[in-house]
């Protein structure tokens, strides 16, 4: 059992974990199943995009497995929906797995996936049916950055799950570079949605300088707004505007992370020519 955790009980009666190594805890406000169903199933409209999928297979990355709350409250909202679903999580270490494991009767959501996350944490892959869906998982255990870099391949994804710690705690993970890395490993010809918790006029300056189309999010907890990117402008119900462009460009805290160093600046020109001429902003 893990001594870099604890378990913390939420306001709202929840039970989530505490990384005590980061002082961190894990979905704080609303707690773990709630804050993925609004961040991630909803918001991504999962079942919906899933049940009218024509692929053979439908592919999500998860970028920051942590617990696994967010992909085993995804796969209770599809569990009825036959189809083929290919998960790859993302994750430095799976210690916080390995403790949700040890504590899923206080925490609730990894019941019932007890045998696919004793797989993922022994070989890193697991593959098992869920309710009529055919599910395959695995776990890539690395920097998310680097493996971004390399050459390796990896399927192109139809959803992707960004739940990093904050950039002014783990700057390496909100970089423009690294979001360039991920747009060019999307297919033009596959429709996807990004989804992540952070509302960051320099987070969505990044998200359109690298390329992706950049809306506003449900709320979700304290948050009054999320963030949703794709790339495509059909998978964005309210695209920012000329409102938040003119704010983006009066901010103090706007210009992208260049490297994995925090650092608040207005926008260089060159990004500010970005966002001018983006497509985003040149068809209102």
């Amino acid at each position: 059992m893990s001594s870099a955790y604890s378990l913390v009980a939420l306001a709202n009666g929840t039970t989530s974990i505490r990384s005590l190594a980061e002082g961190e805890t894990f979905h704080p406000v609303i707690g773990p199943v709630a804050e993925a169903e609004a961040l991630y199933v909803r918001q991504l409209r999962l079942p919906e995009r899933l049940a009218a999928a024509s692929d053979p297979e439908w592919v999500v990355w998860d970028v920051g497995l942590g617990s696994a709350a967010n992909v085993t409250t995804a796969l209770r909202h599809l569990a009825e929906i036959p189809g083929k679903i290919r998960i790859v999580s993302f994750d430095h270490t799976l210690e916080p797995l390995r403790f949700a494991r040890d504590h899923s009767q206080e925490l609730g959501y990894p019941l019932g996936f007890e045998a696919p996350i004793a797989e993922l944490l022994e070989h890193q892959r697991s593959e098992f049916t869920h309710g009529r869906l055919s599910v395959s998982w695995q776990a890539e255990v690395a920097d998310f950055p680097a493996r971004m870099r390399s050459e390796a391949p990896l399927p192109a994804p139809h959803a992707i799950f960004y739940d990093a710690y904050s950039p002014a705690r783990n700057a390496a993970m909100w970089t423009l570079p690294l979001f360039q890395h991920i747009f060019s490993r999307l297919d033009p010809d596959r429709p996807c949605a990004l989804a992540t918790y952070s509302r960051a006029t320099l987070l969505r300056t990044t998200l359109l300088r690298a390329g992706f189309w950049v809306g506003t999010g449900e709320a979700t907890g304290e948050k009054e707004e999320t963030t949703l990117a794709a790339n495509t402008p059909s998978l964005i119900p309210q695209r920012l505007g000329q409102p938040w462009l003119a704010r983006a460009l009066r901010s103090t805290s706007a210009e992208p992370l260049a490297e994995g160093t925090y650092r608040q600046a207005p926008l260089s020109e060159i990004s500010r020519l970005a966002l001018m001429h983006h497509p985003q902003f040149r068809g209102e």
